[in-house]
């Protein structure tokens, strides 16, 4: 049956549910051990390390057992994106199920972000912009479990760009000529 997918497209969905259901389980790990996941700053985040991982593993395997050691930046991008792809559809599935299923999960985040907001110091808020500060104030009691759901879908997007790019050029080989 999926010897007709090309290996590029497996390899990179089978890896991409596989780190989406690490995803979900790390998710829940910190939320329920009291860390909101939402609330991490991005150069924190646990995803940085999860996509890095999975897109060198996928890479690696695509270019040595499925191209005889050669591996273009174009087809290591595109198997890297795909991957992300499926790795932040998966989870933004659970985040808005969970959110849900738990509404306490968007009720927490809104709580502790009103007061990680609150509690920051007067010259943060002034190079921030005292507008914008008192807009995301109040616009934060109308977040829902969709809001995180896709801010967790983009984040993840561009996560996974950066780091893609990185590592599809350092794992990439032409043919000699």
């Amino acid at each position: 049956m999926f010897e007709r997918v090309p290996r590029l497209v497996f390899i990179a969905v089978r890896n991409g549910l596989l780190a989406g259901t690490l995803g979900i389980v790390f998710l829940l790990v910190l939320y329920y051990v009291g860390r909101h996941p939402f609330l991490f700053p991005v150069y924190f985040d646990f995803r940085i390390i999860l996509l890095s991982v999975f897109v060198v593993m996928s890479l690696k395997e695509l270019r040595d057992d499925h191209q005889q050691g050669l591996l273009s930046f174009g087809a290591a991008i595109v198997c890297a994106f795909l991957f992300t792809l499926v790795f932040a559809i998966v989870v933004m599935g659970f985040v808005w199920l969970f959110s849900a299923l738990n509404p306490g999960f968007v009720t927490d985040y809104i709580n502790l972000m009103t007061a990680q907001l609150k509690s920051l110091d007067p010259a943060i808020i002034e190079q921030i912009g005292k507008d914008s500060y008192a807009r995301n104030l109040a616009a934060l009691p109308a977040t829902n479990g969709g809001t995180l759901a896709f801010d967790y879908f983009i984040k993840s997007l561009m996560i996974s760009f950066f780091v893609s790019i990185i590592i599809s050029v350092i794992l990439r080989r032409q043919p000699k000529i």
